[in-house]
């Protein structure tokens, strides 16, 4: 019997075809729910005031208050902590590790929060859309 003439019969082009459909439905059902999911939001965005009082800008300024104040909070208390807990410790590589932990604690909470924040208000209110009326 030939196989050009019945080419269902053939099961090196049928795994072929199913090769070919399982490789695309995989992107196809993330495209599919990137779609679904990801635009509404964007969709549902106004411009200018209205901006202002949707659930993305209360969302937005309580992340940039945590930003904001947590930083240096939880910075100082970690670098204060071990500051204070130094001259305590007997063993020199935990001595070592509480200085470096000081220092990052300064470096990352106390000096870097607060300049990420002044760069993220910068963003939020000079290119956001509608972000400068609500002066983040």
């Amino acid at each position: 019997m030939d196989k050009s003439a019945n080419p269902d019969s053939d099961p090196e082009r049928s795994s072929r075809i199913a090769f070919v459909t399982n490789s695309f439905r995989t992107p196809l059902c993330v495209t599919l729910l990137l779609l679904l999911f990801a635009t509404g939001p964007v969709t549902a965005q106004s411009v200018g005031p209205a901006f202002c009082t949707s659930d993305m800008a209360e969302t937005i300024k309580n992340l940039f208050t945590l930003i904001q104040f947590g930083g240096p909070l939880l910075g100082g208390v970690i670098a204060l902590g071990a500051t204070v807990v130094l001259p305590t410790v007997r063993r020199v590589d935990m001595k070592r590790e509480l200085k470096e932990m000081r220092n990052q604690a300064v470096l990352w909470g106390v000096i870097v929060a607060p300049l990420g924040t002044a760069i993220v208000g910068f963003l939020l209110n000079n290119v956001v859309a509608g972000g400068a009326s609500c002066g983040f």
